[in-house]
């Protein structure tokens, strides 16, 4: 109602000055006042949609920022992939639970299953565990002559210690507290990593739990890590090392599905972020 009303003021006022305009046509004769009018309804069509856009905004920004949009949207989608992943361990739990009725109990299964499950990912575990923290340059850092992209943390860097850590016997792994499965795959998208479907912005902290000098002694004999250290040292890089005499790695939450893999007789594993 106070749209219309406003809009019907406006429109009184418009039809006043040309009915003004008019009156005025025998004394100031037909060019001057066709410009007069021009300008006239020029500026009111001005001052109509100012009050149009005032009443339809009530105060908030017709035009929001684009960037703030895909934030929100991205909040609110990885928001909804962390509740579909654990309703998927929910019902895995059912299921088990409900197989072990139907079929009973046998010691000796269930202690596979368990030994089984730590290995899957599947259970959570604790153990002494070594860090591994990578970071972009800093955004005042421009290097001439060097890709300014060469100058942030990528998928390759995360999924190269990840890989190294596997080799030096890790025995359960956790990226930014997520827990690290056989099918796990880390991918770029923009400025951000997306681990099982939900995206995380630097720094990146990979855990391991296994023996400490092993992990340790694998990364400090590392090609990738020395070639990362010269990064560090040159543009502000960040690659730092860290242990935990207890960490706590939380159980897998999400699907398991496999979509593609090789066998080791036919190749390398085509599911990235296997061992």
């Amino acid at each position: 109602m106070a749209v219309r009303r406003s809009l019907g003021e406006v429109l009184r006022r418009v039809t006043r000055v040309l009915h003004r305009a008019q009156t005025r046509q025998q004394i100031t004769g037909p060019g001057r006042l066709l410009g007069r009018t021009a300008t006239t309804v020029l500026c009111l069509l001005a001052g109509l949609m100012v009050v149009i856009g005032a009443l339809n905004a009530r105060g908030t920004d017709l035009r929001p920022g684009r960037n703030t949009d895909l934030v929100s949207l991205v909040q609110s989608q990885s928001r909804h992939n962390t509740d579909l992943a654990h309703q998927v361990t929910d019902l895995r739990r059912e299921v088990d639970r409900l197989t072990e009725e139907e079929t009973g109990v046998d010691p000796e299964r269930t202690a596979e299953l368990d030994r089984q499950s730590d290995a899957a990912g599947i259970s959570a575990v604790h153990g002494p565990a070594v860090s591994v923290t990578l970071d972009d340059a800093p955004e005042s850092v421009a290097a001439e002559g060097v890709d300014g992209d060469l100058l942030v943390v990528h998928q390759q860097d995360i999924q190269a210690i990840v890989n190294l850590l596997w080799q030096s016997g890790a025995e359960a792994m956790t990226i930014q507290g997520q827990r690290v499965i056989s099918t796990t795959g880390v991918k770029c998208v923009g400025n951000t990593v997306v681990l099982h479907g939900i995206p995380y912005a630097p720094p990146y902290v990979i855990k391991a739990i296994g023996d400490r000098g092993r992990l340790e002694s694998g990364l400090a004999t590392s090609e990738f890590v020395t070639v990362f250290q010269r990064y560090v040292d040159a543009y502000g890089m960040v690659y730092q090392t860290g242990f935990e005499a207890d960490a706590q790695f939380p159980a897998y939450h999400g699907s398991m599905e496999l979509r593609h893999a090789r066998s080791l007789a036919g190749g390398p594993s085509e599911t990235p972020g296997n061992r």
